[in-house]
């Protein structure tokens, strides 16, 4: 047995066993971090193919952003995992006969491509050119219309996705775009032209004050003799 050929039946039994922790951890935040797992030993398997593009690719992307992100989504919300693992045991049998028509699928579709007598073999300027721009070169010339159309339905994916959240719902607040930018200054300012106001006196503490004034004794000033 090679040292490849351990690394795989390494990789491959973490891989399993990371996969079958995402679907049986109790704690949504553990199945995530199995998840991570699951793609870091999926990515090891493509740097023993020799498809170190794709191993940086997933590492990069579902690992680093998606799954991180997912994990901090998670970890926020707070989800409960009782109500999320009831009538886990009454779908497990429907649920693991559609798993393994899935893999017996995937094995008839993969399997031919492991025979050593239909392998292309590799000249020297494809040698020379590396695994990502011969990569770049297939899906953008043999394979570029199933590219554009998965771009599409990622394109379509993403308009239902915000249609859904934008919907008009009685318990949100929102505003109208349109009807902002359509607002004037003669819309939000009036302005409003008013006499000005001058407080009338007080007549009965007038009264008073002239009473008090009136009743009150004169004083003489120091020096003067009455």
């Amino acid at each position: 047995m090679t040292l490849d050929t351990a690394l795989f039946y390494v990789f491959s039994s973490i891989l399993l066993f990371a996969s079958f922790r995402v679907i049986t951890a109790r704690s949504p935040v553990y199945a995530v971090l199995f998840l991570v797992l699951a793609f870091f030993n999926a990515a090891c398997i493509w740097m023993l193919l020799r498809a170190e593009f794709l191993a940086i690719v997933l590492v990069l992307v579902y690992v680093g952003a998606v799954m991180v992100l997912f994990l901090f989504v998670v970890m926020m919300l707070d989800v409960g995992s009782e109500s999320l693992r009831e009538g886990f045991w009454t779908h497990f049998p429907v649920a693991a006969l559609v798993g393994v028509v899935i893999a017996l699928e995937m094995a008839a579709v993969l399997l031919p491509g492991f025979r050593l007598t239909d392998a292309p073999m590799a000249d020297a300027a494809a040698l020379r050119l590396g695994n990502t721009k011969l990569l770049g070169i297939e899906v953008y010339t043999r394979y570029l219309y199933p590219l554009q159309i998965a771009a599409v339905l990622l394109l379509v994916a993403i308009i239902a996705a915000i249609a859904l959240t934008l919907r008009k719902r009685k318990d949100s607040k929102y505003q109208n775009p349109s009807e902002q930018v359509k607002a004037r200054a003669a819309d939000r300012v009036r302005i409003v032209q008013m006499k000005a106001l001058v407080e009338a006196p007080d007549v009965a503490a007038s009264a008073v004050t002239v009473t008090a004034n009136a009743t009150a004794p004169a004083i003489a000033p120091a020096g003067e003799k009455k």
